[in-house]
């Protein structure tokens, strides 16, 4: 019998806490959000109902939440169905927290820890069992009203009736499109969409020496390939440069020998010093961009030349091809398509069965997580899987595993006209 989800208790009220709390309580579920102390706690009401954006759009809807704090109400987490630890990103302040909360937990309540990147092995070792089995990990992505993907990571010990009933719970109530992740390094999306980014620094970097603006490498790594139209620069000015170099170390220092992330984890120089300037992005007023008020009232868009070193006026860029037949053109755009986001389609063909089951697990993935117009799968089909088997045996290059599975099988793509997808053992199987 799968077990029902009725209640849900939040440790801790910051930005992903509050977001997770503030969806519960707004599809009407009894929520507990605790925290360390009685300021924190009144943070995080104000959060709910005045961050940006709100977690909560209807104040009635804060009757669905009691708070409390970690020293004294501690016990009432026994009357809860489950639990969402969503501290710090630290595994120790995480694996202390667990521990208390396991003296206390009911035996059908479900545990997760809440984590963009916290392996569940290093949060769960040294566990006891009875925990092991209802614990797994959950990544929602910020901000979690707004954004469609869950991704859910169980153990090898977490049973299966656990992952259901979360599925179920996150599925059908709080209407996230789920992925089933594996227990690796950034999981699904980051990993593959974070390599995207490293690997575009320090391509991107080679264009601009070739004469390449840093406006052009935008207006090549977006629409036209079928991602958002931030392009590069102006994602990791959203995301904050601070918080992306802190992943990249984490790619850089636990990646596996051999993976393509591993080398472009660390920042080139430049990009290395804006971090010293404390240059991070939107939320320092500028990154890679800025505006910038006239005293008349009147604005001016900035770039800051990565070659220079200094502001300038931002510049429109109009490309020969914006679409992406963009990839196989032989010209410094083309180059640049294809380094970033060609290898980013072969590293994701790589990937499968490590990080996913599936190959539409990851393109959910990249759908939901980073509004890629496609996955890297679907991409691939669209292009046509043999115009890049063919562009890689040109250059010599190995085939990635996917791509070896889909011409050793003979199969024209990756999905059928049957609702099938190919599996990692060259098989179709129902999506």
């Amino acid at each position: 019998m799968t077990k029902e989800i009725r209640s849900v208790a939040v440790l801790g009220g910051g930005t992903m806490g509050a977001g997770i709390a503030g969806l519960c309580a707004e599809r009407d579920i009894k929520v507990l959000i605790l925290e360390i102390n009685q300021d924190a706690v009144d943070a995080a009401k104000d959060r709910l109902l005045n961050g940006i954006p709100a977690p909560i759009d209807n104040p009635e809807k804060m009757a669905n939440i009691e708070t409390g704090t970690f020293d004294k109400d501690l016990e009432k987490l026994k009357n809860y169905d489950w639990i969402c630890e969503a501290i710090i990103e630290n595994a120790e302040a995480k694996r202390g927290l667990i521990k208390q909360v396991e003296k206390i937990r009911s035996d059908h309540t479900i545990l997760t820890s809440n984590t963009s990147g916290i392996l569940l092995k290093e949060i769960s070792e040294g566990m006891p069992n009875r925990l092991k089995k209802n614990l797994a990990v959950t990544h929602f992505f910020n901000p979690v009203k707004a954004m469609k993907l869950l991704e859910i990571v169980p153990g090898s010990d977490t049973d299966p009736e656990t992952i259901k009933a979360l599925n179920l719970f996150c599925t059908k109530t709080l209407e996230k499109g789920v992925v089933i992740a594996k227990d690796t390094i950034s999981f699904i999306a980051n990993r593959i969409g974070c390599f995207f980014m490293f690997i575009g620094l320090h391509k991107g970097k080679e264009a601009l020496d070739k004469g390449l603006s840093q406006e052009r490498v935008d207006a090549i790594l977006s629409t036209p390939i079928g991602l958002p139209s931030t392009g590069l620069y102006s994602l990791y000015d959203l995301i904050g440069l601070d918080v992306m170099e802190m992943i990249g170390k984490n790619f850089a220092a636990n990646l596996p020998e051999g993976d393509l992330g591993k080398q472009y984890g660390e920042f080139p120089e430049a990009e290395k010093e804006m971090i010293t300037n404390g240059q991070f992005g939107r939320k320092t007023g500028g990154g890679f961009f800025r505006m910038t008020k006239n005293e008349d009232g009147s604005r001016n868009k900035e770039t800051y030349d990565l070659l220079t070193k200094t502001w300038r006026p931002q510049k429109k860029e109009e490309l020969d091809i914006n679409d992406i037949n963009i990839l196989f053109d032989d010209s410094p755009d083309g180059t640049l398509a294809w380094d970033v986001y060609g290898t980013t389609l072969c590293y994701a063909a790589n990937l499968v069965p490590i990080i996913a089951d599936d190959i539409v697990s990851v393109d959910r993935a990249m759908q939901w997580g980073f509004n890629w117009s496609n996955g890297p799968f679907k991409a691939m089909d669209n292009i046509g899987p043999y115009k890049i088997i063919d562009k890689l045996e040109k250059e010599g290059i190995e085939l990635p595993h996917m791509l070896k599975v889909l011409k050793e099988n003979n199969a024209e793509s990756f999905y059928n006209n049957h609702d099938e997808q190919l599996s990692p053992e060259g098989n179709w199987t129902s999506i």
